[in-house]
């Protein structure tokens, strides 16, 4: 019994091992496969249009939100600690580099991946269910290259774009309650930053940005087509979407943090 009991948790490990293992090689061979269609033709301009819109445009007012209430809470929260050593000055570089090199990509990562990444394994999963996607293979159209291409491709070129309006929402947040609320001299704000924020600090935070979009819409897009069971099964694969898309941007951030802070 005392054997048994032992050997319970390795072989739940085990278990579990074996049932992740075949899922990575299924998702690598998705990524694979999806990468070759980004090089054939046909473009399929209008369907990345649609999502460059939704992706992007569809995802600006809670990326408004989100940047300005980050920013006006990261410099009072800043602010506090700073003035027990007469550093107040220092909150704007602090809140810049914040912002542009972790939580502008991290936080438009979660954003999208809880928004545009839910929404594309419910669509591509509710065509799989309903026999959409096999009446497209029958028709000779490859249900990679129409369907998830231009989810991957658009969500690639859209999260820069939102991480930069994020930078730029939430450094004006920062500013507003720095300087206005705070009471922080403006010139010494603008200053301190010009001193310690560099380019390489945005590139950093866009270049992020576009592998999470990568990562997040590859990870929705193969949810969608593994569904299977009907109703629920597009459930499930929603909800798998949203949390691996989320958990997969916390964990290479780490990995892409240390990487970049070497090459750049």
């Amino acid at each position: 019994m005392n054997k048994k009991l032992l050997l319970y948790p390795v072989e739940r490990l085990g278990h579990q091992m074996m049932e992740i293992m075949p899922a990575l090689g299924r998702i690598s061979i998705y990524m694979y496969e999806s990468f070759l269609w980004f090089l054939r033709p046909p473009l399929r301009l209008n369907l990345f249009i649609q999502q460059i819109v939704f992706i992007g445009n569809k995802s600006l007012f809670i990326i408004f939100l989100t940047s300005s209430f980050s920013g006006m809470v990261f410099a009072f929260q800043i602010y506090t600690g700073f003035t027990a050593f007469s550093v107040d000055s220092f909150v704007g570089p602090i809140v810049a580099i914040a912002v542009c090199k972790e939580l502008a990509p991290v936080l438009s990562g979660l954003v999208v991946a809880g928004r545009c990444g839910a929404a594309m394994a419910a669509e591509i999963g509710t065509m799989k269910v309903t026999e959409q996607v096999d009446a497209l293979e029958v028709m000779g159209v490859n249900s990679i290259q129409y369907l998830a291409v231009p989810k991957i491709f658009a969500t690639i070129i859209a999260m820069p774009m939102l991480t930069a309006i994020f930078m730029l929402i939430a450094n004006t947040g920062s500013y507003i309650v720095g300087t206005k609320v705070l009471g922080i001299d403006s010139v010494a704000y603008f200053a301190k930053i010009s001193d310690f924020m560099n380019l390489t600090m945005v590139v950093e935070g866009l270049i992020k940005a576009a592998v999470f979009g990568y990562l997040i819409s590859v990870i929705g897009t193969y949810q969608g087509f593994a569904v299977k069971g009907g109703a629920e099964g597009v459930g499930k694969g929603t909800n798998l979407a949203v949390v691996w898309g989320m958990i997969v941007v916390l964990v290479v951030d780490f990995f892409l943090t240390a990487i970049l802070n070497k090459i750049l």
